[in-house]
């Protein structure tokens, strides 16, 4: 049994996918059961696929003072930053404990590789990559938090995690051991992923990419969509925002079944579920609401499907969000934070898009159509490849077992 941790406040959090800009433009979306998602027109030879793609990202250079830094990555961060006040809130904490007392924290499992891709198609004849992208700092995976820091001239503990899918998911639980140890009075947590060829051609090569826009818990299901998304929130000890949501305590494993098949039998992912529960002093019948990592692809659904069977009464209601905005790999884990959020703050349960005929295995607790609902307690699950899991538990202040 793990002791209960004080819980965090999440004073500011915001963000930036297919769905559009914010958080009023996720609420729109969820509620109103509109998805992203649209048909590949990206890289030079587009698959025959469905992405979900930041609308006018190609239009958005970062500002002159930070063009040391451009790449597709960085410009989705930027952006991200600049909505909900984040930039904002992210000052005050700074002015409250000081530049070097906020950490900088956030997941990616490709960074601003599309770079890195663009400079190799392009090498001069002597085989350097072309003078405008000779910018080390865009190369290599710990970008997205040095620039991060740099655009909110932050000083403390700047790291990047990059576990797969999982990323911008355990972020969050190092946060709380930074802040409950007093290496950090204050985080900034989250990620951000960008579509690249890499990642699209990668996955398709693995047979785990969809002709069609994903269906998560259908019964038809035939694969994921790739999506792109900045998430970022700000956590801070409770005493500083007592009205918002709280990360009341995370879980991790890493089974080490296999490089790209989870567990059959879930065995990592109950744990990290388990591990959530615990850290927040919560039963599973006390949770209102799962967003569930729901890739659609026919064996993450399955193994998932069935441990919310396993583990969770039937008024435990579960969705992906996944079928509205594509999976945004490392940037997952902090977008799915703030929709689950969302669900607390806005008091509503997320539809599962794409899916018209329900797994039997899990049809009992999915929620098919958005609805309103007071959702007290919500957890967020994030499972990236070779068996690396992580559970967020986020609820209202005060909620314990």
């Amino acid at each position: 049994m793990h002791d209960t941790l004080p819980a965090l406040a999440v004073s500011a959090h915001t963000a930036t996918s297919a769905l559009g800009r914010g958080l009023a433009a996720h609420v729109l979306a969820l509620q109103g059961m509109h998805g992203g998602l649209a048909y590949n027109d990206f890289s030079n030879a587009p698959l025959d696929c469905w992405i979900g793609r930041v609308a006018g990202l190609e239009h958005a250079p970062l500002p002159q003072a930070l063009t040391d830094w451009e790449c597709r990555n960085n410009r989705l961060a930027w952006l991200g930053l600049q909505q909900d006040g984040f930039a904002d809130a992210v000052r005050i904490a700074s002015a409250r404990h000081g530049r070097s007392r906020v950490a900088v924290l956030l997941g990616t499992s490709t960074g601003s590789i599309g770079s890195t891709e663009d400079g190799y198609r392009h090498l001069d004849p002597d085989g350097r990559l072309p003078s405008d992208l000779r910018r080390p700092m865009i190369h290599c995976l710990h970008a997205l938090s040095t620039f991060v820091a740099r655009v909110l001239d932050l000083d403390g503990p700047c790291l990047t995690v990059s576990t797969a899918c999982s990323s911008s998911a355990k972020v969050y639980a190092m946060a709380s051991r930074l802040i409950h140890t007093g290496l950090a009075d204050a985080a900034v947590v989250g990620g951000v992923d960008t579509l690249c060829e890499s990642v699209l051609f990668g996955f398709n090569s693995l047979e785990l990419v969809a002709a069609e826009a994903c269906r998560p818990f259908d019964i038809g299901r035939t694969g994921i969509s790739i999506g792109e998304a900045a998430g970022f929130a700000l956590l801070e000890r409770s005493e500083h925002a007592p009205d918002a949501v709280q990360l009341a305590g995370y879980g991790e494993s890493s089974d080490a079944h296999h490089m790209s098949t989870p567990h059959p039998d879930g065995a990592g992912a109950e744990m990290a579920m388990r591990k959530a529960l615990q850290r927040a002093g919560l039963d599973p019948a006390q949770v209102d609401y799962i967003n569930l990592h729901g890739t659609a692809t026919p064996k993450n659904d399955e193994v998932e499907a069935a441990l919310v069977a396993r583990l969770f009464p039937v008024t435990t209601r579960v969705s992906s969000s996944k079928g509205f905005t594509g999976h945004t790999l490392g940037a997952a884990g902090g977008l799915e934070a703030t929709l689950a959020m969302l669900a607390i703050e806005r008091g509503f349960l997320p539809g599962n898009l794409g899916c018209s005929e329900p797994d039997p295995v899990c049809a009992d607790h999915l929620v098919l159509e958005t609805r309103s609902a007071d959702v007290r307690v919500a957890l967020s699950n994030s499972f990236g490849f070779g068996g690396n899991n992580a559970c967020l538990a986020f609820t209202r202040p005060g909620i314990r077992a």
